[in-house]
């Protein structure tokens, strides 16, 4: 085999193994045997990559320049190449520069820490509004810009869950949003703590009953993404799946105008069609 054909077997291998084709993750879901994040769907978590590959590097590199100065003292300092140690036991130069370095190194990892957590909370202006109630144990969910409707999403198990579903992640009713568009999401819990987590999204907050938690997000190419409740909140924590599906924004409109027939409103009228639509 040419080495040309070497480097690039060896090339697709380490694509296979660490995850990085984005075939692996079109459905916006982890796979088997992932070593990689999911890849992004959102700009926020575009910039989580950014900042953990940035992070990356740097504990190559720190974890090589350990092991090049093991090596030295192991080769240079062993009892046979150094029978006569030296007595030194102060360098004022190397003590400043073990403290001044890995200051430096939080500084540099600092600066995109600060302006990642900015991009995060800084809420854009929205198009619409979707609010996710946590419930013992599933979530429920509001579209107050689009006819304050609310349904309830329940998780699917075993004979109706579809073929080639995800087992423990697929709900009977999605959350459906418009690609391309931003979305102001409001988070909070009508009794317990949960945790609206997507990690395709970077998003991740927590539920708390009696208060309102808010961020965004804005999925760039329609698709199916999964997520869970990743707070323990209790003997089904683990069956509390979150679904989004990202449509065009035609389909969303006619979306939006069958979910107003089907599901109820929040001002209180036709509770048990909610009920039902919901379970």
């Amino acid at each position: 085999m040419r080495s040309k054909d070497l480097v690039s077997s060896l090339i697709a291998v380490c694509a296979v193994l660490f995850g990085t084709t984005g075939a692996a993750f079109a459905e916006g879901v982890a796979h088997d045997w992932q070593l990689n994040l999911q890849a992004p769907a959102t700009p926020v978590m575009e910039r989580v990559v950014d900042l953990h590959d940035i992070l990356l590097y740097i504990c190559f590199g720190v974890s090589i320049f350990v092991l090049a100065l093991l090596v030295v003292v192991v080769l240079r300092f062993n009892r046979k190449s150094n029978p006569t140690p030296s007595k030194r036991s102060h360098h004022t130069l190397l003590e400043i520069g073990w403290t001044v370095a890995p200051i430096l190194i939080l500084v540099v990892i600092a600066i995109p820490s600060f302006r990642l957590i900015y991009f995060e909370n800084k809420v854009e202006e929205a198009d619409l509004t979707i609010k996710a109630i946590g419930h013992q144990w599933y979530w429920s969910y509001e579209y107050p810009d689009n006819g304050n409707f609310t349904f309830i999403s329940n998780l699917l198990e075993g004979d109706a869950l579809p073929a080639g579903g995800h087992r423990l992640l697929e709900v009977d009713n999605r959350v459906v949003v418009p690609a391309g568009k931003t979305v102001r999401l409001l988070i909070t819990s009508e009794d317990v703590l949960h945790s609206f987590a997507m990690p395709s999204f970077g998003v991740k907050m927590d539920a708390v009953p009696g208060r309102l938690n808010e961020t965004w997000f804005r999925v760039e190419k329609p698709g199916v993404y999964y997520g869970q409740c990743s707070e323990i909140c209790g003997v089904r924590h683990g069956f509390m799946p979150i679904v989004i599906e990202a449509r065009a924004e035609g389909d969303f409109e006619n979306w939006v105008t069958e979910a107003q027939g089907r599901f109820a409103r929040v001002d209180g009228t036709d509770e048990v069609r909610v009920a039902l639509a919901g379970r």
